[in-house]
């Protein structure tokens, strides 16, 4: 075992835990964000593979390189929003009683983004599993999607 591996280990651990100790509850959600994009992508991959596996003489379906990278970006601009938004509520927070705004402290804007984000997450691997044959109660995607649109109009 190298001789680095203990220390890069205490470090991750020590950022780990400053950022969610910074973040608070915010932090929470992003870790349960990026564990839904993983499991978002791993039923997709599942999805597409029933879909060739039913399919084998049509090449629209199946897994696609292309798709799958494109789908990593995607993930990759939702994290960068999400770094926007936080910025945002810092600068607002710590410099708008200079502009004349009252903004309480907090991640309001960064909150509302990463919950819309998990909103999304949430549908997709419910389309994903719709794919791959699973009969979803009604109820479920109706809330998410009502959840998602009642973010859209207060925002």
């Amino acid at each position: 075992m190298d001789n680095k591996t203990p220390i890069l280990n205490a470090v991750n651990s020590t950022v780990f835990i400053f950022f969610i100790n910074e973040l608070n509850l915010i932090g929470i959600c992003i870790i349960l964000l990026i564990l839904l994009m993983c499991i978002d992508y791993f039923s997709g991959l599942l999805a597409a593979r029933k879909e060739a596996l039913e399919n084998p003489d049509n090449p629209a379906y199946g897994w696609s390189s292309k798709k799958s990278i494109l789908g990593i970006y995607k993930k990759i601009g939702y994290f960068l929003t999400i770094l926007v938004a936080i910025s945002t509520d810092y600068l607002i927070y710590t410099f708008g009683h200079e502009l004349g705004l009252i903004y309480p402290k907090g991640a309001y804007i960064g909150s509302v983004v990463v919950i819309w984000l998990t909103i999304n997450e949430l549908i997709s691997i419910l389309e994903n599993a719709e794919r791959m044959g699973v009969e979803l109660p009604p109820l479920i995607k109706r809330i998410l999607t009502e959840s998602k649109a009642k973010l859209n109009d207060r925002h």
